[in-house]
């Protein structure tokens, strides 16, 4: 009984958040537009990719745009590299096969991983000796 109770005490406290946060409008539904700016001339912006007005370059995304991307998205397309996604996969304009982003292939390589060559699920951040078996742990070569 007593667990029943606290099971209907945290569902209520939980469907209270939930309303508060919708009622309040918190709750992100927005789209967020995106600006390019022209390398030359920063004052020159579109919501679309072109060329500035102003001298002819290529827009490129601004440097705010920019740091979104590298914080919220992990994987790009090669070619296409406006397409990003949280997800590994392909592209969806291509069909390429999606790779990590620079900033995530800079994670990968900083941080070695060791496994036990008898136990594959055993894995370390530093080196030394399988808990299982007692063998000397090797440096995961394929980390992605």
């Amino acid at each position: 009984m007593k667990k029943l109770i606290i099971l209907i005490v945290s569902l209520l406290l939980i469907s209270a958040h939930v309303f508060a946060q919708t009622k309040g409008g918190k709750a992100d539904t927005s789209q967020h537009a995106t600006y390019y700016t022209c390398p030359m001339h920063p004052d020159a912006m579109s919501h679309d990719p072109g060329k500035c007005p102003k001298c002819g370059m290529e827009l490129t995304l601004s440097s705010k745009e920019q740091m979104k991307a590298g914080v919220s998205n992990n994987y790009t397309c090669p070619v296409h590299l406006t397409v990003t996604s949280h997800d590994p996969g392909k592209c969806p304009k291509c069909g390429k096969k999606l790779n990590l982003s620079p900033k995530e292939q800079m994670k990968t390589e900083i941080v070695k991983l060791y496994t036990c060559p008898m136990h594959p699920d055993v894995s370390l951040d530093k080196d030394g000796v399988c808990p299982k078996c007692g063998k000397a742990l090797v440096e995961k070569k394929d980390q992605k």
